[in-house]
């Protein structure tokens, strides 16, 4: 049986250059489609109002589309998110076969191969799409230029001018600002995805008794993979999101116009939203100071904390988790888990689904089935 099933996984195995662009064109593909609905997401893991100010999915998405529109709302942080995830997904695709391939060809049990290759597979990938999920995140999050309708604290005019920004104010090593939280959060997804992905492909071929399991079960395994390994890793994605998305308290403390938005705001604004209309904080005659991992979930109010609220002074992951846990509870770690299923499942169903679609029309094209690709596998 053993004998079978790898012979089967090795007749499987399409060329690492087919693998890598149908991989790319699947992923990017299923980010870009998905991509309002994540910006959902994480204007509700940013959220620093208790009680938060978007609560359920739907009410969510229909205000920022209301208050805010499609492309500067919705969609806004979407040209870092493809410049970062087409090359993404190509490294990782390529990266994901080579390992699974050979810890298999080694003797590493199927479903250990499947795990390792996923975890290695994201971290070479990580190199390149932890930059642009920072600025994809920050866009995400202060959504239209002067946002008048959700104050974050940033206020960039364009990818580019938040890139420039960012590097001048903070320094190039912003970028990988949470990188620690992105990667604990992505390497046990991408493990998860994968492992469970290729188990639900085989168990669907055996009970199909062939190779070509239908349009209906690639969807299903594709889109089931992805939502249970989203589910299962939303607690390590709000922490993600907060780490990127905090803003320095000594910056906003000593900011020369923080006096003035104190005055100008009601009892209920944030101290978040008083920060001045750059960016980030400035500070007068004086560099502007890094962003660190002060992760606020304080009241609304400037004044009184309100019970369960807390600043998360740390950049440990596992200590983010446990201050969550003590202060909002099993909800505080699956905040916007809702969005955060919905979309790991239609966006690896659509990634998936493309990929499998994508090997069997390479595996034909003329100017890629008689390649010699096929001997490098």
């Amino acid at each position: 049986m053993s004998r079978t099933l790898e012979e089967e996984e090795i007749e499987d195995r399409p060329p690492y250059l087919h693998s890598m662009i149908a991989g790319g064109i699947g992923g990017t593909t299923g980010d870009l489609l998905m991509h309002s609905l994540d910006t959902v997401k994480t204007r509700q893991q940013g959220d620093t109002h208790i009680p938060p100010r978007y609560s359920s999915m739907s009410s969510s998405y229909a205000t920022i589309f209301r208050q805010e529109g499609f492309r500067r709302g919705l969609y806004s942080g979407v040209t870092p998110a493809f410049l970062g995830s087409f090359p993404g997904t190509v490294i990782f695709f390529g990266t994901y076969e080579y390992s699974k391939r050979h810890l298999i060809d080694n003797g590493v049990h199927h479903s250990l191969a499947y795990l390792a290759g996923g975890f290695i597979a994201d971290f070479a990938a990580s190199f390149v799409y932890v930059p642009s999920e920072v600025l994809k995140t920050r866009l995400q999050l202060q959504g239209r230029y002067n946002n008048p309708f959700f104050s974050s604290g940033y206020n960039y005019r364009s990818t580019g001018d938040a890139a420039r920004t960012i590097i001048r104010q903070e320094g190039v090593l912003a970028l990988f600002h949470g990188y620690k939280a992105t990667i604990f959060r992505d390497l046990p997804f991408s493990a998860l995805q994968f492992a469970f992905y290729e188990q639900e492909q085989t168990w669907a071929k055996d009970w199909v008794g062939s190779r070509d399991i239908g349009l209906g079960l690639e969807i299903l395994t594709g889109a089931t993979a992805g939502g249970m390994a989203g589910v299962i890793t939303c607690p390590l994605d709000v922490v993600k999101t907060r780490i990127q998305t905090q803003l320095n308290p000594h910056a906003i403390a000593l900011s020369p116009s923080r006096a003035t938005n104190l005055q100008q705001q009601s009892a209920s604004s944030s101290p978040m939203q008083n920060s001045t209309k750059t960016g980030t904080p400035s500070l007068a005659g004086e560099k502007v100071a890094q962003q660190r991992r002060h992760i606020s979930t304080s009241s609304p109010s400037t004044s009184v904390r309100k019970p369960g609220s807390v600043n998360l002074d740390t950049s440990s992951v596992i200590t983010g988790l446990k201050l969550l846990y003590r202060t909002e509870g099993i909800a505080g770690w699956f905040r916007g888990v809702g969005p955060r299923a919905v979309w790991t499942s239609v966006q690896s169903g659509t990634m998936l689904v493309l990929y499998q679609a994508l090997l069997r029309q390479l595996e034909v094209h003329p100017l890629f089935g008689d390649n010699d690709g096929a001997a490098i596998v």
